[in-house]
């Protein structure tokens, strides 16, 4: 099938896919109203084979040392999936399956599939790495752009979550290794919730979205003025050296997150 952008639909919720551009959800609307950022950082995209930062570049896998390509000097950044086109599997009215093969610059064969699914009041998102070739460690993670305004004259969103624990994070953006108690915002920092990711959204007098997750990482980014970045993930950044996973032709890495709202 083709990499055209997609729609699904369900009750007043519609969602654009763009299998084209990185397999991201390039839209999210309510009501008519679009909950993600659009322009030139958009939607929603699939960090993987790795999210966030990974230091230098550079990851072990077993005696192997690895080099990724610079993107975000002097560290690469949230996985190369973002880069390509990917295809779509199958797709109904309200669910479609993308995958994506992972190629060169990552050096192991696997295949990615995201699986996304839409009813009247939540968004699905789930999605697997899996190899029948060589093991190494990977990451999954989301990475939307929420508006931080839904237009007219509403307030900006309140974020609202209760993490165990805050990844100190050095100057160089980079977890230290330390977890501290978690500090007040704004935030570029990722948080510990062992109970899964719970995340709530509120646009008041508008919107309430929840974030969840059982994965227990979730990166908070709300320095930009446009849009405020809730990023669910199965380890931290630098999680390849740090905290590794390891996909192996018998056991495949998979994790999902649900997006649910309602009118206030």
């Amino acid at each position: 099938m083709t990499s055209e952008d997609i729609t699904l639909a369900a009750g007043d919720a519609e969602v654009v896919l763009a299998p084209g551009n990185g397999g991201r959800v390039a839209s999210l609307r309510v009501g008519g109203v679009e909950l993600l950022r659009q322009g030139e950082r958009f939607g929603c995209f699939p960090m993987v084979p790795w999210c966030g930062r990974i230091r230098d570049g550079r990851f072990r896998n077993g005696g192997s040392l690895q080099q990724m390509p610079l993107n975000a000097p002097p560290n690469a950044i949230h996985g190369t999936a973002r880069d390509g086109a990917w295809r779509v599997a199958r797709r109904t009215d309200a669910e479609a399956v993308l995958t994506y093969d992972l190629v060169e610059p990552w050096p192991y064969p696997a295949r990615v599939t995201q699986v996304v699914g839409l009813t009247p009041d939540a968004l699905t998102l789930t999605m697997s790495v899996e190899t029948y070739d060589s093991s190494f460690p990977a990451q999954i993670g989301w990475h939307p752009w929420f508006n931080r305004n839904l237009g007219g004259d509403g307030e900006d969103v309140r974020i609202d979550f209760a993490p165990a624990w805050q990844e100190e994070r050095g100057d160089d953006h980079l977890p230290t290794g330390k977890r501290i108690e978690p500090l007040p915002g704004p935030w570029d920092d990722c948080f510990g919730m062992p109970g899964g990711v719970d995340v709530t959204l509120t646009w008041p007098g508008r919107l309430e979205l929840k974030v969840a997750s059982r994965e227990e990482w979730v990166v908070v980014y709300d320095e930009q003025a446009e849009a405020v970045c809730v990023e669910p993930q199965t380890g931290p950044p630098d999680g390849l050296n740090t905290a590794p996973r390891l996909v192996t032709p018998i056991e495949p890495l998979e994790a999902t997150t649900t997006w649910t709202w309602r009118h206030i």
